[in-house]
């Protein structure tokens, strides 16, 4: 019997359907086996000469212990102080509740392509959505990508599968009508500036908390998005500039917003007083008892929740008043540069992929436009 080369592999097919890719190796003058399994002969071949490559690199191969759960939790806590608050949330959402509950007993060096497409299987059933699916499918690659720069796996197994697609759900906005409810219906709420700026404005959730008083200029009716608030961290607020160009904007007011505004900075002065030493300064427009940035789930849970109790709407996510926003002025015949600029969009093409429903009117005005102006040559 011919005595192997170094390195040298076989594959064979089990009697269960599954193929082996068995390789034999030399490391630390030792010599060792290590199997790889796969559904298909191809996909076997393919961790086969992946492994051979790793070998002739002179990397050893990754360690067939350790699970997925145990990798994403330390991948987790190295992440961390690299991402903003917000999107570590997120991050740790996509592992703890939708891919370590799945995958977490998996072995991470054997994981494979079959087991991810599994996974998001289970998640559909759940009757999460496409954008959720999407987003844990970014983090589980991310995860492996640098799995593999370590050297913990061979190969990241999620480039091999078809990436999810994000839904695209109807666009939830309001009427003229039911705008109007609200803003009168939060004529008396504690938060009233921060509903009508939010609706008249288009500004986004963390834009609005973290706005502060030295970005608003009430007398020329103006203010200037230059932070947007990311969460805490260590107790402490943490403010990041927006992520890009086009998002740091100035905004003019309306009247409506800007006595809005007037009223919550007496009413802020008032709060103020009675905290004492306990109000925590950070110039905050919209602040809580304390001078703290308001926190948005209790936000969206509570207050806005209550908020459209009392105006007779149906529940609605607190996004929709940016989405209002954009598609009242587009029906008012406001130019859609100025909706992009006020919003912050990249460019106008954003805009115009987003609220394209919209403007099916302005079409038909312009079709009108033209009757008119060639109404001689018919």
């Amino acid at each position: 019997m011919s005595r192997r080369a170094r390195n040298e592999g076989s594959i064979f097919k089990r009697k269960d359907g599954r193929w082996v890719a068995q390789l034999t190796y030399t490391e630390g003058g030792q010599r060792r086996r290590r199997a790889f399994y796969a559904s298909t002969q191809a996909e076997a071949r393919q961790k086969l000469s992946a492994a051979r490559r790793q070998l002739d690199d002179g990397a050893p191969l990754p360690p067939e212990r350790g699970t997925v759960g145990e990798y994403l939790t330390t991948w987790l806590g190295k992440k961390e102080p690299s991402l903003r608050p917000e999107s570590f949330r997120r991050y740790r959402e996509a592992c703890y509740l939708h891919l370590i509950p799945i995958l977490g007993n998996r072995p991470l060096a054997k994981l494979t392509p079959i087991d991810v497409e599994n996974a998001y299987a289970k998640l559909r059933i759940k009757e999460l959505s496409g954008t959720t699916i999407a987003l844990v499918h970014g983090v589980l690659h991310k995860a492996l990508k640098d799995a593999a720069r370590a050297q913990l796996v061979i190969r990241n197994v999620a480039d091999l599968v078809d990436a999810p697609r994000r839904s695209t759900p109807t666009m939830a906005t309001l009427t003229p009508e039911q705008a109007q409810a609200l803003l009168l219906a939060a004529r008396d709420d504690l938060h009233e500036a921060f509903y009508v700026v939010a609706l008249t404005s288009g500004m986004r959730l963390g834009e609005l908390q973290a706005l502060k008083w030295g970005a608003v200029d009430l007398e020329r009716r103006r203010l200037h998005v230059v932070a947007t608030y990311q969460g805490t961290q260590d107790g402490e607020p943490v403010f990041a500039e927006p992520k890009t160009e086009k998002s740091r904007r100035s905004v003019h007011l309306s009247e409506m917003a800007v006595g809005a505004l007037q009223r919550n900075r007496a009413r802020q002065a008032e709060t103020r007083l009675r905290a004492g030493g306990a109000w925590q300064d950070y110039d905050l427009v919209f602040a809580t008892a304390l001078g703290r940035p308001l926190d948005g789930n209790n936000l969206r849970t509570r207050s806005f929740a209550r908020l459209l109790d009392r105006a007779g709407l149906p529940p609605m996510r607190f996004h929709t008043l940016r989405h209002a926003a954009a598609t009242l002025l587009m029906s008012e015949g406001v130019p859609v540069k100025a909706i992009s600029e006020m919003l912050g969009h990249s460019d106008i093409s954003t805009t115009l992929r987003i609220y394209a429903h919209v403007l099916p009117t302005a079409h038909e005005q312009a079709a009108s436009a033209m009757d008119r102006l060639f109404s001689d040559a018919h």
